[in-house]
C-alpha cells in the first residue's frame, strides 16, 4: 500500500508534539494530554491535532486553548525536525471519540442486561 506524504508528516508531527508535551510546556492551564490523532491536510498547510485531557469540561477548554496559545511555540519546533520549505499551520481540537465510544459501550451494557431476564417473554 502506497503511503501519501501527509500521512508520513502526520506520524512525525504526532511523535515530535508528543515529545515536547512529554517534557512539559509553562502553560498552567496544560494537564496531562493525551494525543490521539493528526490529520494533515494533502497540500501539507493545516495539522489537526486531536487531543484528550483528564479532568472535567473546565480541563478541556482551559487544556484546549493553553494548547493553543502554545501553538507558535509548537510549531517552531517542529519546524526543526520537519524540515520543509514550509511548516503546516497547527489547530488543537479536543477528541471526543473516546467519550462517544464509552456512551455507547454503557448503553451496550444496559441493553444487555435488560435482555438477559426478558427471554422467556411470550413463550
Amino acid at each position: 500500500m502506497k503511503h501519501k506524504r501527509s500521512d508520513k508528516v502526520a506520524e512525525t508531527i504526532h511523535t515530535t508534539i508528543s515529545t515536547i508535551l512529554s517534557r512539559g510546556l509553562n502553560d498552567p492551564r496544560i494537564g496531562f494530554v493525551t494525543i490521539t490523532e493528526v490529520e494533515v491536510t494533502d497540500d501539507l498547510h493545516l495539522a489537526r491535532i486531536f487531543f484528550t485531557v483528564i479532568g472535567d469540561e473546565a480541563a478541556k477548554k482551559s487544556t484546549e486553548a493553553g494548547l493553543n496559545s502554545a501553538a507558535r511555540f509548537i510549531r517552531h519546533e517542529l519546524g526543526k525536525v520537519l524540515k520543509m520549505r514550509y511548516t503546516p499551520d497547527i489547530l488543537f481540537k479536543y477528541d471526543h471519540s473516546q467519550e462517544y465510544g464509552q456512551r455507547i459501550d454503557c448503553l451496550l451494557r444496559e441493553v444487555g442486561t435488560n435482555n438477559d431476564g426478558n427471554d422467556t417473554e411470550g413463550n
